[in-house]
């Protein structure tokens, strides 16, 4: 436990420099805009380039760790799908509010993964929480796409303009070019990767600075039972279903924690801007997304150390 919390308290330390930050205006609503689409656009996809196309993936569980990922997501997308006749007819959860509640409960929180697995496992833990990005990732946009235009009356989109968003979307072009790089392509010119691991290694700090940004403690002055539910299935149930799905492929140890940090990080700053975009309840989904980042500096600790 002990070997966690200081594995987790620096992760924190830098969200509560940028909620300090923004809270005492130090840094305006323009600039932290301006950071979040540097990052988003720039410096995210040259950490994943940059680690993917390094990471030796021979040595890894891939198969383990990002089919136990991916099954869990799927399991707790059908639970979501099952229950919302209930969370109707029981909570009165309307459509737009239904899309914030399923991504709460299955987004994941890239930046605060990648900066607790490198501190605790350093590149291997990165390696493999870029293999659950390239594993999550393309399956979690596109249960999003499908609830939304399902449930929060957005308009069908056509398969061009569907391919044209997930081609697009920096996490997911990042990933296949990194890789692409690392299983076809021979080493980069030394520049261009000195110039790609520069760019990097500022990616989790300026990350964990605008998921810090983001929280607003105001808006939990009275959390509902969505709030509640969203928070119990993400940092709780999903972190149980995928470490029992990884045991089953064969997954310990070290690799077995990774999947732990993956499953039980908050969930992702995205589903926010996502939620305005496509018609979802955004006030609710940045609700959800504060009160899971709070209680997830109690919960990932007791997880990762006893599970």
């Amino acid at each position: 436990m002990s070997a966690v919390l200081a594995s987790l308290i620096p992760t924190f330390l830098i969200m509560a420099t940028g909620w300090l930050a923004r809270a005492t205006n130090f840094v305006d609503e323009r600039q932290w805009s301006g950071l979040e689409r540097v990052t988003y656009i720039i410096l995210f996809p040259a950490l994943i380039i940059d680690t993917l196309s390094r990471a030796d993936l021979s040595s890894v569980p891939v198969l383990g760790v990002g089919g136990a990922l991916v099954s869990a997501i799927l399991l707790m997308a059908v639970l979501m799908l099952a229950l919302r006749p209930v969370l109707e007819r029981r909570l009165g959860v309307d459509g737009p509010s239904f899309t914030s509640i399923f991504q709460g409960a299955t987004r994941w929180n890239t930046f605060i993964g990648l900066a607790v697995a490198g501190s605790l496992f350093g590149q291997r833990g990165v390696a493999l929480i870029a293999v659950a990005i390239a594993a999550m990732v393309p399956l979690l946009n596109l249960l999003a796409f499908y609830v939304f235009i399902r449930y929060a009356g957005r308009p069908r989109q056509s398969p061009f303009e569907i391919l044209r968003s997930f081609v697009t979307n920096p996490f997911i072009w990042s990933c296949a070019v990194g890789l692409a790089l690392n299983l076809l392509a021979p080493p980069l010119p030394k520049p261009l990767s000195a110039f790609i691991d520069m760019t990097g290694r500022a990616a989790l700090a300026a990350g964990l600075l605008v998921v810090g940004a983001g929280l607003d403690i105001r808006r939990l002055t009275r959390p509902g039972s969505a709030h509640f539910l969203a928070a119990a299935l993400k940092l709780v149930l999903l972190p149980v279903m995928a470490v029992s799905l990884a045991r089953l492929a064969g997954v310990s140890g070290d690799d077995l924690v990774v999947t732990i940090v993956a499953a039980s990080v908050p969930s992702a700053s995205a589903a926010y801007v996502l939620a305005r975009q496509m018609g979802g309840n955004a006030p609710l989904m940045a609700e959800i997304l504060t009160l899971q980042t709070l209680l997830a500096m109690v919960s990932m600790p007791f997880l990762i150390a006893y599970l």
